[in-house]
């Protein structure tokens, strides 16, 4: 026992006579190990994107695991085929495929040694497309057929929708899917890692309204967010550490649309009056002003159409040449809380020229009962439009629009695959439009990246 304290002692005052000579070095490496590690902290963000190539991108939205955003649909996997910026078709993971009975039968062939981003053999029986009057048949692991109710010659523009496997397991992108939570099946944050270098991996984190996502990025809970109202943008200005990217949503076309249900709407004199009551000039703080519903990055556009002229009095005089000041009923013009000042705007106006109009807020993607209809038309990547303005399709054109020029424009548009056949009716197409409108197109919106340094 004697000796356990002799020996406890002799450290005891070694440790002493120790600390006593190399205080001074001992306080300075403390002093410097310190500022080191405040300096550290203080690139934390920095070095968390440099370093460790990580980025933080807040989302708005409730997905599910089966649904998720595009932004990561995209990132994660590739559809059977690609479509360049000048509509040219491209394989992907086909190596070519075969028309048969006039383009009503389609077979894929398969490249070789495909694979899951989780390293699981890829083969024709996972590809998993939902369309309309169209049966899939696998023929073999490396063969594919679609099999139309009607011949489409651009059928294989819509094969460029990713294929993903759940869990958001894809193959050939960019990114592989790392780990994921969800509550009550819906994404609250996804991490996606690199399957090639040089390029950070990606959290995305979700958030219920545009508050949270701002608040988010205020806090340091992500690196990164996009938003489309200028003042939010603004108001992160003046931040030093924070870069601003400004950006058209050519995705996204605010529009209004007429029910052709009621009959004032087939007066086309009434809808030339109210294209004269949008200001241009009020609108161009929103967005990139439209002329048509193909935007102008598309290689179907027409530049040669017109902005709608704004001239009030003259639609004013129109509507009462037209004797319909006085209506039965007051119009019913429908949107969503999002958009209620593009639409407080557009009704003021029309009541000033005589046709009164009151405004009804909707929780619903495509209400029903409305007589004109603010909202957002979802652009497709192809410029085929089939879909929202063809008179025999009722889920897609909501506003009931006729017209047998645009039907047999349409038709023609998606009858062949030649870029400057179909480039030359698609033309012809928003020209009819311009001078029959089936809606008023408004603007493409602005998005605005927010990103810090």
């Amino acid at each position: 026992m004697n000796s356990k304290k002799k020996i406890f002692r002799y450290y005891y005052w070694l440790f002493i006579e120790f600390f006593k000579k190399h205080i001074k070095l001992i306080i300075l490496s403390f002093l410097i190990s310190f500022i080191i590690f405040i300096f550290f902290l203080s690139l934390s963000p920095y070095i968390n994107f440099n370093v460790y190539k990580e980025k933080k991108i807040g989302l708005i939205g409730n997905y599910k695991i089966e649904n998720p955003p595009d932004e990561i649909l995209n990132k994660i996997s590739n559809g059977l085929i690609s479509i360049d910026n000048k509509g040219k078709i491209m394989t992907i993971l086909s190596t070519h495929w075969e028309i048969k009975e006039e383009g009503k039968r389609y077979v894929f062939y398969l490249k070789n040694n495909l694979f899951w981003n989780n390293n699981q053999k890829f083969s024709a029986y996972d590809i998993k497309y939902n369309f309309e009057d169209v049966s899939i048949k696998v023929i073999n692991e490396r063969t594919i057929e679609f099999v139309l109710n009607k011949p489409l010659s651009i059928f294989p523009v819509y094969l460029n929708k990713p294929i993903v496997k759940y869990p958001l397991i894809g193959i050939g992108g960019y990114y592989k899917t790392g780990k994921i939570k969800t509550k009550n099946n819906y994404l609250k944050e996804v991490y996606l890692i690199p399957n090639i270098k040089n390029i950070p991996s990606l959290r995305y984190i979700f958030y219920q309204n545009e508050n949270q996502l701002v608040n988010a990025y205020k806090k340091g809970e992500i690196t990164e967010m996009t938003v489309f109202k200028k003042s939010i943008a603004e108001s992160f200005s003046n931040w030093k550490n924070t870069k601003i990217e400004k950006k058209v949503d050519y995705s996204r076309l605010l529009t209004i649309f007429f029910n052709f249900k009621n009959s004032i709407f087939n007066n086309k004199n009434i809808r030339d009056a109210l294209s004269m009551i949008i200001d241009i000039k009020k609108l161009s703080d929103y967005g990139e002003i439209a002329k048509s519903p193909i935007p102008p990055n598309s290689w179907a556009y027409n530049p040669d159409l017109k902005n709608y002229n704004y001239d009030p009095e003259t639609a004013k005089k129109i509507i009462q040449k037209e004797r319909i000041a006085s209506l039965s009923s007051i119009l019913n013009l429908v949107t969503f809380f999002d958009y209620y000042q593009i639409a407080d705007n557009f009704v003021e106006e029309m009541n000033k020229i005589g046709l009164p109009t009151e405004i009804k807020i909707s929780s619903f993607d495509k209400p029903e009962n409305f007589d004109l209809l603010v909202g957002f038309l979802k652009i497709p990547y192809d410029p085929d439009q089939y879909y929202y303005w063809h008179s025999t399709q009722t889920k897609g054109n909501i506003g009931s629009y006729k017209n047998l020029k645009v039907d047999l424009l349409l038709e023609k548009g998606r009858s062949t695959v030649n870029i400057q056949e179909r480039e030359k009716n698609y033309f012809d197409f928003q020209k009819v439009i311009r001078d029959d409108p089936p809606a008023l197109f408004l603007y493409f919106p602005y998005s605005y990246k927010i990103e810090r340094k």
